[in-house]
């Protein structure tokens, strides 16, 4: 079988990225992040102007750290969310208008499944248990019949909008609370950190790897699998953040199994749910 060549192209969030991906090397994957103000966050409509700013500088670094021209690729990939809904549309726009002029299938990814599948190619883990923890989505993962099912998941506030707020009410609030001096602004820091769960999510068959991408999370993570004699599998930075190398990567997957996004279907969808996805490329 010839080899496959993916443009993936992220940018659910601050982060903007364009990735190439052929037959499980990744040859490029620049990406870009918004900063804004000081205590301000990034908005949905600052946030899609930026990426519309830099996404073709990135799509050209991208070709260019490759060496590929647009004739080299085989299919384009988008992430189609969850997210933010303006960057999400700026993405996917993109990725139609480069579809079309170049005459190349289209693929609409799952963000968290984008992540599970890099997970899956760096680190080797074949059948993990997923801990996915990012700013807008806290689950734990494991795949089972062509899905991947969610055994838990935070259906309030996931973890990084947990020490956003936190930080806002330590600057606004917070105050009251450490007039006594019985306790200082890093020790109430200390105390928020994440605790790993206390008992083993592991369907029968699945590795216990969860790949977070802190490095606190990380060290908790790797105690409780040292204590139950399991194995933790850790993406490191390149990766664990938004790029666009992990929608390539799993546009990777489904294209060889067939599967396209029609152009009448390639619409964004804020709430796209990680077991939503028909998983057709493992058994």
């Amino acid at each position: 079988m010839p080899a496959v060549t993916v443009l993936g192209l992220e940018g659910s969030a601050n982060k903007v990225g364009a990735g190439l991906v052929r037959d499980g090397r990744v040859l490029s994957n620049p990406r870009r992040t918004f900063v804004p103000a000081p205590g301000q966050g990034f908005l949905p409509g600052q946030t899609a102007r930026h990426h519309r700013g830099c996404v073709l500088a990135v799509l050209r670094e991208a070709l260019q750290e490759a060496g590929l021209e647009p004739a080299d690729v085989d299919c384009v990939a988008y992430t189609k969310g969850p997210g933010m809904g303006a960057p999400l549309v700026t993405v996917a726009v993109v990725a139609r208008t480069l579809a079309q002029l170049w005459n190349k299938p289209l693929l609409g990814v799952n963000h968290c499944v984008g992540h599970i599948e890099m997970g899956r190619l760096i680190t080797g883990a074949q059948n993990p248990t997923v801990l996915y923890v990012s700013g807008g989505n806290t689950q734990v993962i494991a795949y089972s019949e062509r899905r991947y099912r969610i055994f838990g998941e935070t259906i309030d506030i996931a973890v990084g909008n947990c020490l956003d707020r936190f930080a806002r009410v330590l600057k606004e609030v917070a105050h009251k609370m450490l007039a006594s001096g019985e306790c200082t602004p890093e020790d109430l820091c200390f105390s928020l950190q994440v605790s790993p769960p206390h008992t083993s999510l592991c369907p029968p068959g699945s590795n216990p790897a969860p790949p977070p991408g802190n490095m606190r999370l990380q060290e908790m993570m790797r105690i409780m699998c040292a204590e139950r004699g399991a194995k933790l599998f850790a993406t490191d930075e390149r990766f664990c953040i938004d790029n666009g190398a992990m929608i390539a990567q799993a546009g990777w997957e489904m294209f060889r199994t067939g599967q396209v996004t029609q152009l009448e279907d390639s619409w964004i969808t804020q709430r796209y749910r990680t077991d939503e996805v028909e998983v057709t490329w493992r058994d």
